[in-house]
């Protein structure tokens, strides 16, 4: 019964695995991960798919992973990473702001990530899946778990290497 309640009952005939996807105008499917991925913020339920599927919507983000840090003030504090299109540069100033602005602008002021990291790449396993639990470690600093289910493992040293000594937030 509990097999069935999980995952055959929250949508009428149809297996539910617990991803979720959009088709866009297109015709094209983006799958957006985990749909059970929530940040409690300010106890606020956040989900990272739609945090991460906001900044992909913005013309200088070609791909976006969201954690949740432990925060202080807030409980949970949105961490964004994000790969830059080539049209944008993670030099530009501006450009974290205007971010922030536009999760805010989509899905409300809670949802604006505190600290927005601009990365060449994230660590995938070699299917693919983002190791979040990797990203996790570093937006609290942390030692990093282990790296060796990753396609490449130098990309957690170069966005280590990245990392501002500030948090860019509000």
């Amino acid at each position: 019964q509990r097999f069935k309640d999980t995952y055959w009952t929250r949508f009428e005939g149809k297996y539910f695995a617990g991803d979720g996807a959009k088709k866009d105008d297109d015709g094209d499917i983006w799958l957006l991960g985990r749909v059970d991925d929530v940040m409690l913020v300010s106890g606020h339920n956040i989900s990272t798919t739609e945090v991460e599927s906001a900044l992909v919507s913005h013309p200088a983000v070609a791909e976006a992973a969201v954690v949740g840090a432990a925060d202080e003030t807030t409980g949970q504090a949105i961490v964004a990473f994000v790969i830059l299109r080539a049209t944008a540069s993670a030099d530009d100033e501006t450009l974290i702001g205007t971010l922030r602005d536009h999760v805010g602008a989509t899905l409300g002021p809670i949802a604006k990530p505190k600290r927005i990291l601009p990365v060449a790449e994230l660590p995938k396993t070699r299917s693919g899946k983002i190791m979040r639990r990797l990203l996790r470690d570093v937006a609290e600093n942390r030692q990093l778990g282990d790296v060796t289910t990753l396609t490449d493992s130098s990309v957690m040293d170069l966005i280590q290497s990245k990392l501002p000594t500030t948090p860019n937030e509000d």
